[in-house]
Order: C-alpha cells, then sequence, then structure tokens
C-alpha cells in the first residue's frame, strides 16, 4: 500500500502495531482484576485472595488459631498469608504479560508498565 514512501510504510506497520498493542493491554488490564490467586500460611491455617493486580480480596482465618496468648503469631500469620498472594499475584501478572508480548512478536522477558 505504502511502497513507494519508503520507510513510511514501515511506520504505518509500527503504528498500527502499537494500536493493536494498546487495545490488548487495556483488556488485559481488565483481565487482571478478574484473575485470582491464593495465598496461605500455616499450613493453610491463613488464606488471602487477591487479584492478579494485587488488591485484597478475601481472608480467611482458621478459628482455631484464636488464643488470646498468640496475637503476635495470628497477626505474623496473616501477613504471610497475604505476603504469598501477592507475590503469586505478581508472578501471574507477569505470565499474562509474557503471553501478550510473544503473541506480538516482542521479546518475552521484555517488561512493561502496567
Amino acid at each position: 500500500m505504502l511502497k513507494g514512501l519508503g520507510g513510511l510504510g514501515d511506520m504505518a506497520g509500527m503504528m498500527k502495531k502499537a494500536q493493536e498493542m494498546q487495545g490488548k493491554m487495556a483488556q488485559l488490564q481488565e483481565d487482571m482484576q478478574k484473575i485470582m490467586v491464593e495465598g496461605s500460611s500455616g499450613a493453610g491455617l491463613v488464606t488471602a485472595s487477591c487479584t492478579a493486580k494485587g488488591e485484597l480480596k478475601t481472608l480467611n482465618i482458621d478459628p482455631s488459631i484464636f488464643n488470646g496468648d498468640d496475637k503476635e503469631v495470628v497477626e505474623d500469620l496473616i501477613l504471610a498469608a497475604i505476603k504469598d498472594a501477592q507475590t503469586k499475584a505478581a508472578e501471574r501478572a507477569q505470565e499474562e504479560m509474557s503471553k501478550l508480548t510473544e503473541g506480538m512478536g516482542l521479546p518475552a522477558d521484555m517488561k512493561l508498565p502496567f
């Protein structure tokens, strides 16, 4: 179509790919709010669920760990479960981003901002 214009034909193709990438990135952002991951601690006594964007959605605490003397232990288990869920969310987000970049012909290890 733009063969007679030299490098402008390549520029048009690049612009089209950039627009396509922008659309896919917007869809991925939306999807990340729906993808859920779960982290746990204390052999499953505390579980936390969050979106792939790292937003905490649920926290479940087994009642057996409630004892007035164990307050600090319970707090540590809660924090550990949340951190585990957030780490898994970041890993999942990176997996999804890698799928997108590979599909666009970009290097798999290319890191794009969210």
